[in-house]
């Protein structure tokens, strides 16, 4: 098995600058590579992150979230598995697609975009980080859950925290501690919210949450919880970053931004080959049960594997030219990026596949459309050239842009 000391390490500065010559490298040389600081197994491959994210064989399972995220959450239907895992999947699901999500949660999330581009639609530039990729997503859920979007500063700050939790592959604990803090914090925010709910039902989420019942089985208040604290963070800095990200693809290739311009049904296009090119999430973390046979030797049972989902989808095995951004490629079916049948791994895949998935299609088929609408001239802001930041979830940070205002 190869060390790969050639390989700039996960941790290090060059590899947080730019980590996709260090994928490359992973894939050709070093499929398999023992991480003594994160005390995982590392792999990069799309055919065994895909075997991981797929496994039928509960070889990989979702132990590494025991540590990983419950501390911040809270025990999650990502945890879970079989019997247990399947009904918690099947009371929350129903919100998530179909007529729930069309007749309840559409307009829903019509009206927060368009609430959010009022307050710039006539000022010629903004920073489309700042003033809406931030806010959209998280306005969505809270309007979604019926809680009070006064306080989106407070659930912003709360997501910020979890991500970094889960991205403190370092092991700072300042941002240990703070991420555990948020798990207190938000718990007593929540849990009076949960109890008045259930006594007086709305047409919310959460109502429906509290009255969901699956063969008898009902969400406990630490249950409703935990899953709006993953939904918070899950479906808030994943949004944000691949609405950001897929407005700097198309503005750094304005042949393929007119075309979605003039083409609206592209939209589709472009989110799948940025989750593709550029995913929010870049590495997800595996425990394997039993001795595994992958790329570049054997990781023993009780590990812990990082999968690189970021270098997984610039697997040259699976993608023509993979290092270039191109919403016309023939190798990606946007039909079905928004499924568990997907082509990409950003949604990881099989029962653990994201179940917000359709719910961010929505959001960023929408607030692409209506971002658009109302800067059909949009272009970077001069001299501006959008940088990624992040490791465990990558996206840039700031993205000024500049347009001719039009009516709204």
């Amino acid at each position: 098995m190869a060390t790969a000391q050639q390989i700039p390490d996960i941790l290090s500065p060059e590899f947080a600058e730019n980590p996709y010559p260090a994928y490359a490298a992973m894939r050709e040389s070093a499929p398999l590579i023992w991480h003594e600081a994160t005390k995982s197994y590392i792999i990069s491959r799309y055919d065994d992150v895909e075997r991981a994210f797929k496994d039928k064989e509960s070889v990989f399972t979702t132990d590494n979230y025991d540590w990983q995220i419950e501390p911040v959450h809270g025990r999650t239907i990502l945890q879970l598995s079989g019997r247990e895992h399947a009904v918690r999947r099947a009371l929350v699901a129903p919100a998530f697609r179909g007529s729930d999500l069309r007749d309840k949660f559409q307009p829903v999330i019509e009206r927060n975009s368009r609430e959010l581009i009022d307050a710039f639609r006539h000022t010629g530039s903004v920073d489309l980080v700042e003033a809406y990729a931030t806010r959209f997503p998280v306005n969505v859920i809270a309007d979604m859950l019926g809680l009070d979007k006064a306080d989106h500063g407070r659930f912003h700050g709360w997501y910020t925290a979890v991500i970094a939790f889960l991205g403190n592959l370092s092991g700072d604990p300042e941002v240990t501690a703070a991420g555990e803090r948020t798990r207190i914090e938000f718990a007593e925010y929540m849990l009076p919210i949960i109890r008045e709910r259930r006594d007086h039902l709305g047409d919310d989420l959460l109502s429906t949450l509290c009255a969901a019942e699956v063969d008898g089985v009902r969400m406990s208040d630490e249950d409703i919880k935990a899953f709006c604290s993953l939904l918070l963070a899950a479906g808030g800095e994943t949004t944000d970053k691949a609405i950001a990200s897929i407005f700097a693809n198309l503005l750094l290739h304005p042949e393929q931004l007119a075309a979605v311009q003039r083409d609206r049904t592209l939209i589709d296009r472009a989110f799948a080959e940025t989750l593709r090119f550029t995913p929010p999430v870049h590495m997800i973390m595996r425990q394997t049960a039993t001795d595994v046979e992958l790329s570049g030797g054997t990781v023993p049972a009780g590990a812990t594997v990082t999968c690189l989902i970021g270098a997984a989808n610039r697997d040259a095995s699976h993608y023509r030219e993979p290092d270039s951004f191109n919403i016309f490629r023939d190798d990606l079916t946007a039909t079905t990026a928004f499924s568990a049948a997907a082509d990409h791994l950003a949604f990881a895949l099989g029962r653990h596949f994201c179940v917000g998935a359709l719910l961010a299609r929505a959001e960023v088929e929408t607030g692409i459309n209506h971002l658009l609408d109302a800067m059909p001239d949009i272009r970077l802001a001069d001299g501006f050239d959008p940088v990624e930041q992040g490791v465990f979830t990558r996206g840039p940070q700031s993205l000024p842009v500049e347009f001719t205002p039009v009516g709204g």
